[in-house]
């Protein structure tokens, strides 16, 4: 499956949303095939990034956040717990709940990871000619504003009460 550019009169119509979602995934397939370090999962570099970003989370909602069962949260969270990504803390709301926090180490992991893959994007960019390069550069700066509205949309049908979608 490859995302082919319309060629000819029709190259300026403005894409389906068949086109559009395959443009979205072919992108996201290149980006976790060329650019991400595979050191960790990416449910676990997800879960990390996720706890860095919103900070301590309950073992089940991390699970429901990350599309995964329970037990396999549980195990996940133990491993990073193991490698000193990831710490239990208690609830400073119920003293008896157990929260996960990321730790400085998890912390400086997601940071090596992002300079990682900068870096080799920046590698892969620098093989473009310049006009392609920009070109991109505008698109991307259009289109993201755009995509982040779809997916923050999508996550707030998601936990909205009454929905039943998986």
């Amino acid at each position: 499956m490859g995302y082919t550019q319309q060629s000819g009169a029709d190259s300026d119509a403005p894409a389906t949303r068949e086109e559009v979602a395959e443009a979205l995934e072919q992108l996201a397939f290149l980006a976790v095939r060329h650019l991400t370090n595979r050191d960790i999962s990416f449910t676990a570099a997800s879960t990390l990034g996720r706890l860095s970003r919103e900070g301590p989370s309950r073992l089940t909602a991390l699970a429901a956040d990350e599309g995964v069962t329970q037990p396999s949260m549980t195990q996940l969270i133990q491993r990073l717990e193991r490698q000193g990504l990831v710490t239990r803390v208690d609830d400073p709301h119920d003293g008896r709940v157990v929260l996960v926090a990321i730790t400085d180490a998890g912390r400086e992991l997601l940071a090596e990871r992002r300079r990682g893959r900068t870096n080799r994007l920046a590698e892969l960019l620098a093989t473009l000619p310049p006009e392609d390069e920009q070109a991109l550069a505008t698109a991307v700066r259009a289109a993201t504003p755009a995509f982040q509205r779809l997916v923050e949309s999508a996550a707030r049908a998601r936990k909205s009460p009454g929905n039943t979608a998986s």
